[in-house]
């Protein structure tokens, strides 16, 4: 098979093979080249070391990012481009990454040490591609295998269990079974990854196409890195609105959402506080109030613990404590929404309560969906038409209404008023009509 490599990468190959030394492409992007697909980086190995590196690439900027294990960055036509000595790694500390490295200049155990077959593959454009473990194979029927002994891949790494998630969601690949039983003996290594780490292969996970598969087959993994969402699992929650206990209800939010990573966030997260908040009435139903504000409260611990910036968790507390508003549909409620909470917040929000609709009893879908749809419009119209919703809007300011001799708070609850005429169409937000309508509520007030 012949893989179409770009130019800055042919270049690096040549450079290195015309001074003795092996070198190939590897990795995902031959990976993603084998299944069809144009890579989005291109990573090489080679039989020269580092120092010889330098030589070879003497005459380009050349960046020595991890000198210890073998890699260096090369600037090639604008193009950067890892290349890694071919090593052998020894132990693995904290489970994560190799106390020392052993350079080799075979390919074939260079290969050995990577975690999924799938990603143990490289090219060179004489040479072919050299598969020692079957990923071509396991490519075609879409599996994600470790390279050898599972336990040990995991054991070295911690972070390639839930890489090995990430995949298959991405992918729409199943796992090994061999893979998939070691991944749930050895989760609990997990607690040694950094959180940024996780966060960063979680969001993927959730991303990827097959997402409610891997949440569902996988709980016990997402568990392990956010406790909180266990008590979820097989929660009965008592309601002629929910045909699914809570997790699987938040698992198919999580598939029904926007794929937006944020978004899918909010999903996963969005009752996380249900269990704390259940009742049972006098007719054996289940209820929840209160519990979007608690699942924001959980939420944005979780998100911090796990490193996330702070706009974005804001933004998911934002929008997790809002998915339960119950809108009417009025234009009046939402101009007041949008000034209160923002109108791109209430649009991701009402994504929000579509996903949760579609998680939910189907009874009820339809005619939520037109609510909801019916709702993203007329938000999308306060946006064109840039509507007054807010204080700051209006066409006066606090100083207009002190000339007319208001004072302290009354000036707030004055401008209050004018605004609350506005949005229900009382007035128009002209400053004339603003002036004069406020003339009137100060004479009633009698200040």
């Amino acid at each position: 098979m012949q893989i179409q490599c770009p130019d800055y990468v042919l270049t690096a190959i040549k450079l290195l093979e015309n001074s003795g030394y092996e070198a190939y492409a590897v990795g995902g992007c031959v990976r993603d080249s084998v299944m069809g697909k144009c890579p989005n980086d291109w990573d090489m190995t080679t039989s020269a070391l580092p120092e010889q590196c330098f030589e070879v690439f003497k005459n380009y900027k050349i960046i020595p990012t991890g000198i210890k294990h073998g890699t260096v960055t090369v600037m090639i036509d604008t193009h950067s481009i890892e290349i890694t000595t071919m090593r052998i790694d020894g132990n693995y500390k904290d489970n994560r990454r190799p106390e020392s490295v052993e350079f080799t200049d075979r390919i074939a155990e260079d290969l050995s040490r990577r975690d999924f077959t799938v990603n143990a593959m490289a090219y060179n454009p004489e040479r072919g591609i050299t598969d020692e473990f079957g990923g071509k194979n396991d490519i075609k029927d879409k599996i994600i295998r470790c390279v050898g002994n599972p336990d040990k891949r995991f054991k070295e790494d911690a972070l390639r269990i839930l890489r090995a998630l990430r995949f298959a969601s991405v992918l729409g690949f199943d796992i090994e079974k061999n893979t998939s039983e070691s991944i749930i003996k050895n989760k609990h290594l997990l607690h040694n990854i950094a959180s940024e780490r996780i966060r960063t292969e979680l969001i993927k996970l959730l991303t990827g196409q097959n997402a409610e598969k891997i949440l569902t087959d996988y709980c016990d993994v997402i568990f392990e890195i956010i406790p909180e969402l266990k008590p979820l699992y097989g929660f009965n929650q008592r309601t002629e609105y929910h045909i699914y206990d809570i997790w699987s209800h938040t698992v198919k939010a999580v598939a029904a959402i926007e794929n937006e990573p944020e978004l899918k966030v909010v999903a996963l997260l969005h009752d996380i506080g249900k269990p704390e908040k259940f009742t049972v009435d006098e007719n054996g139903t289940g209820h929840f109030k209160g519990h979007p504000a608690i699942s924001a409260e959980k939420s944005r611990v979780i998100l911090k613990r796990l490193r996330f910036p702070n706009k974005s968790v804001d933004k998911i507390c934002k929008i997790i404590s809002l998915h339960d508003l119950r809108p009417d549909g009025s234009e009046k409620q939402l101009k007041r929404w949008c000034g209160r909470y923002s109108a791109e917040i209430m649009l991701d929000t009402f994504k929000m309560m579509k996903a949760d609709s579609a998680a939910q009893n189907p009874v009820f879908y339809n005619d939520r969906m037109k609510l909801y749809n019916k709702c993203e419009k007329i938000t999308e119209k306060i946006i064109s038409e840039k509507a007054c919703i807010s204080i700051a809007d209006l066409k006066v300011n606090g100083r207009d209404i002190s000339s007319l001799g208001a004072k302290g708070k009354e000036i707030g609850n004055a401008l209050s008023f004018l605004l609350d005429c506005v949005i229900d169409g009382k007035i128009c937000n002209e400053r004339e009509e603003l002036l004069n309508k406020a003339k009137e509520f100060i004479s009633d007030k009698n200040f």
